[in-house]
């Protein structure tokens, strides 16, 4: 029998992205492994850092990574536990214990969820490009500070291990692209290490892996006023940190992938991710950038599905291959994230030639963004400075371009002037001293056709030029005005000073 509804009208199933074909199935399972085992050492320094056992980090990046999979607005980037949210809240855990930090972790996904909904993220459009390019190369940076330590007071061996692990994932390309070269470069020095019984550290040595699921509860504190004003200070700066990385980082991958991503979705998905992730005992995190340029960068991975799989795989690494993962030397890790560092720094930003090309304001933005940035250890930071400074810029060159130029009518009874240019706080400050009180005749005629008012700084400079050739007993006409100018000048003026 055959269906009453038209085919028009029928509803239709989409199918996913990543049963596209075979091959992007294949390159998004595989770029799930990597990134999961990549975790694996991370998720427990960041651990380490927020003075927690090493489960809550592993945890956190479980739930982080499964859930905004699914709520998350940008395609293939990886969440989990960070350094970042782990520097925030690791003075909570110090001072009040994991109870307190985990009631924050919670608190934190609804202020991500409230500032998401408030439309937070459409502030990503202020950030210029240079904060930007110093935003990149400054994670690259910190992504290549991060391995020197394992390699500080290290046996021997793991220079080598370094090396070769790095010539494989130069070469391997070349001969097939199949297989990601990460994976085959930790499995080929694991295999080596463990074969010939070289002692050289392991992820292991970074402490005890988890050897069951999660499971959800409520966080162990009193539900009382006086436990909201303890871990509410702490929730809001996890929640801005957390979501300024996010989304630089959706917008990073979203200039890679030539592709665009919402950014509202994402900041009510990272809210949503958090809350989840401290029913489960986690500590909370946000966008990793290491692990997401793996995954869209080195891998090739542009799906949902290689985001859900890093987590997954990681639970499943941990508890049903703990003992093997735990035989992974550092040196392969080491050398995958030297490798990420390297191909994440933007070299054309830095090569003479377009240092020769760029103007000094724009260098000078990118490299106050990495200055703090590296200072720091703080992406964050370093965004919020580099986009006031490149403000600071701004204004400075955009002040400069406000003119003033007076012409006298050929019979001398009226006094011409013409404002260039934009009218807004900087560029409105010298502008009274432009005019010729004493000189000019009683009638001067102010045109701004050529201009456009932009706040009540101008509108109090026209003011107080009026002002001053009252004084004298002179009249001043402004004309025009565009609408929206006039507009504002019709408001405030001689209202800013209590009149003339």
């Amino acid at each position: 029998m055959s269906s009453p509804l038209s085919p028009s009208l029928k509803p239709r199933l989409s199918r996913p992205d990543w049963l596209a074909s075979p091959t992007v199935l294949r390159t998004e399972v595989l770029a799930g492994l990597v990134v999961a085992v990549a975790l694996i050492p991370e998720a427990i320094s960041f651990s380490i850092i927020a003075g927690v056992d090493p489960s809550v980090g592993l945890f956190a990046s479980f739930t982080m990574a499964v859930v905004i999979s699914i709520v998350g607005g940008r395609k293939a980037m990886i969440s989990a536990a960070t350094g970042a949210v782990a520097l925030v809240i690791a003075p909570l855990n110090r001072e009040h214990g994991l109870g307190y930090l985990v009631a924050a972790v919670i608190l934190a996904g609804v202020f991500q969820i409230a500032l998401g909904a408030l439309g937070v993220a459409k502030l990503m459009r202020f950030v210029p490009r240079s904060v930007m390019v110093g935003f990149v190369n400054a994670l690259a940076i910190l992504l290549f500070l991060a391995q020197v330590p394992e390699l500080r007071d290290v046996p021997w061996p793991v220079y080598p291990l370094v090396v070769g692990g790095l010539v494989l994932m130069v070469l391997f390309p070349r001969i097939t692209k199949v297989v990601p070269a990460p994976l085959v470069s930790i499995t080929v020095l694991t295999v080596i290490t463990v074969a010939a019984g070289i002692a050289v550290p392991t992820v292991g040595d970074k402490g005890e892996l988890p050897s069951s699921l999660p499971v959800p509860g409520l966080p162990d504190v009193p539900f009382t006023l006086d436990t909201l004003k303890i871990i509410a200070p702490y929730a809001l700066a996890m929640a801005l940190v957390g979501l300024m990385e996010s989304m630089m980082t959706a917008k990073l991958v979203d200039e890679i992938t030539d592709s665009r991503s919402s950014k509202t979705r994402e900041a009510v998905g990272q809210g949503v991710a958090n809350i989840v992730t401290g029913f489960f005992g986690g500590m909370g995190g946000c966008a990793m950038i290491g692990q997401t340029m793996i995954n869209v960068k080195v891998s090739g991975a542009r799906t949902r599905l290689s985001t859900f799989l890093a987590g997954s795989f990681l639970m499943v690494l941990c508890i049903v291959f703990g003992p093997v993962v735990s035989e992974i030397p550092m040196a392969a890790l080491v050398a995958v994230m030297v490798m990420v560092s390297v191909a994440t720094f933007d070299w054309h930003s830095v090569a003479p030639r377009t240092l020769r090309r760029m103007p000094l304001g724009e260098t000078l933005v990118m490299a106050v963004t990495v200055a703090c940035v590296v200072a720091t250890h703080n992406l964050a930071v370093g965004v919020v400075v580099g986009s006031l400074t490149a403000m600071v810029v701004f204004a400075r060159r955009v002040a400069h371009l406000a003119n003033v130029s007076r012409v006298i009518d050929p019979d001398g009874g009226r006094a011409v002037y013409a404002v260039t240019g934009e009218l807004f706080f900087a560029s409105s400050n010298d502008l009274v001293q432009q005019f010729d009180y004493r000189n000019d005749p009683d009638d001067v005629v102010i045109d701004l056709s050529a201009t456009h008012i932009w706040d009540a700084s101008s509108v109090a400079a026209l003011d107080a030029i009026e002002t001053k050739y009252a004084e004298r007993g002179k009249k001043v006409a402004i004309v025009g005005l565009n609408a929206p100018s006039a507009d504002l000048h019709g408001r405030l003026a001689g209202q800013l000073t209590g009149g003339h």
